[in-house]
This record gives structure tokens, C-alpha cells and sequence, in this order.
């Protein structure tokens, strides 16, 4: 499968079942590498519009960093991190703490 039918397959999912998270999440991944600009719109929809998916708090985290939001990047890795506690996910906290150090560290953030 293509990238082009990947994305064309996740925006149908997308259209069916609008309050899946998942799959907005995965069409958001999936711009990651081709379009920036609607990779940020889908990032941001799944942060406001379903704010307890917890997968989606650690590549949006990177890609806003990636793209040069170090503050809405480091906003995203505090929220996931108090998400991911609310959730009693210890995984993905570690994951998100780990990450965020690095994070804080590469950035010269306290």
C-alpha cells in the first residue's frame, strides 16, 4: 500500500467514525512526513478534541519540537505526563518523563 492510499484509506476512517480518535491520530502521523501543515491541524484536533488520548501526547511532543514549537512542544510533554498518571499508565509516564528530560536537556529548558 502507498503512502497516497494510506492516507486516503485513514481520511475515509476518519470521515465514518469522526470520534475515533485513532484514526485522526494516524492520519496525523501519516502527514508527518509529507505535509507539516496539516499534520500541526491534526495533531491539535486530537489534543482539543479528545484530550484523554494518551498515544497521541509523545509524537506530537517531538513533531512540535521538530518544527521548532519548543513551548507548545513542552506543553504537550506536561499534559501527557499528567494524563498519563490520571491514567495510572506507567509506561507511557516513564516514556513521556524520559523523553521530556531529554527534551528540557536539549533545548536548555529548566
Amino acid at each position: 500500500m502507498t503512502n497516497l492510499e494510506r492516507t486516503q484509506l485513514l481520511k475515509q476512517f476518519a470521515e465514518e467514525e469522526p470520534g475515533n480518535p485513532f484514526n485522526w491520530y494516524a492520519l496525523a502521523l501519516e502527514y508527518r512526513e509529507t505535509d507539516e501543515e496539516e499534520a500541526f491541524t491534526l495533531f491539535e484536533k486530537v489534543l482539543t478534541d479528545h484530550p484523554t488520548y494518551l498515544a497521541a501526547y509523545f509524537p506530537a511532543a517531538h513533531f512540535y519540537a521538530e518544527m521548532g514549537e519548543i513551548d507548545q512542544s513542552k506543553l504537550i510533554f506536561e499534559k501527557g505526563i499528567v494524563l498519563a498518571r490520571e491514567q495510572d499508565n506507567l509506561k507511557a509516564l516513564q516514556e513521556l518523563q524520559n523523553a521530556y528530560q531529554n527534551f528540557l536537556f536539549e533545548n536548555d529548558l529548566d
